[in-house]
């Protein structure tokens, strides 16, 4: 069983949050770079993730995949860097909430809405992100009175939910509200965060000249 963390990732992939949640946690981990269609599809990454995807994080003989799930779970397994409330805080709840929230009905609905494939008002209630609108008002309720999702206290969930506005609001498929442009603004200049861009810019850079 290593103590080591193993990171598999490309740089461009939802990898961009784990890296970002490594970089907060301050620990030392190993960077495994997976390409698509080829080693992301091997049959030694299959036994890793059999969806042939990434990111995936393994440690300690645990294999942890999905986003949400490897920033709580790192968080947890890490509880001297802070980013997770203890089990017996009340804000564990809010943390949680949303994490998921972020990860369940607000990525449906703005993954939807990119497809246009929306449900129709009849049908909303079988959609569980009911509308996108009723999606985003949401999520700003989240981080409208910041500084961050618990208030005064940076968590695993900003990581999170500030990479979906950040990415939201690069890509045009958030509105650009003013809390979420000013939450944005904060997180993007984390020296974790910056350190996290720059790493996976690197080998963006480099791939291009092989």
């Amino acid at each position: 069983m290593s103590d080591e963390i193993v990171f598999y990732t490309n740089p461009m992939s939802r990898g961009r949050i784990v890296r970002w949640m490594l970089e907060e946690l301050g620990q030392p981990y190993r960077t495994e770079v997976l390409e698509y269609g080829t080693t992301m599809k091997a049959p030694a990454y299959l036994a890793i993730n059999p969806m042939g995807k990434v990111p995936a994080v393994a440690y300690r003989g645990v294999v942890v995949t999905e986003c949400a799930a490897i920033c709580a779970w790192l968080a947890d397994a890490f509880p001297e860097a802070g980013l997770a409330p203890a089990f017996d805080d009340p804000a564990r709840g809010t943390w949680l909430r949303w994490l998921f929230f972020a990860a369940g009905p607000l990525e449906a609905a703005v993954t939807a809405k990119s497809l246009g494939l929306l449900a129709p008002a009849d049908k909303a209630m079988q959609a569980g992100y009911g509308s996108f609108d009723s999606a985003v008002d949401t999520l700003e309720t989240a981080v409208a009175a910041g500084p961050y999702i618990l208030g005064d206290r940076f968590s695993a969930a900003d990581v999170y939910v500030g990479s979906q506005i950040i990415w939201g609001l690069m890509f045009k498929t958030l509105p650009e509200r003013p809390a979420f442009q000013a939450y944005a603004e904060r997180l993007s200049t984390r020296p974790a965060a910056v350190r996290a861009r720059e790493i996976d810019d690197a080998l963006i850079a480099a791939a291009k000249t092989v």
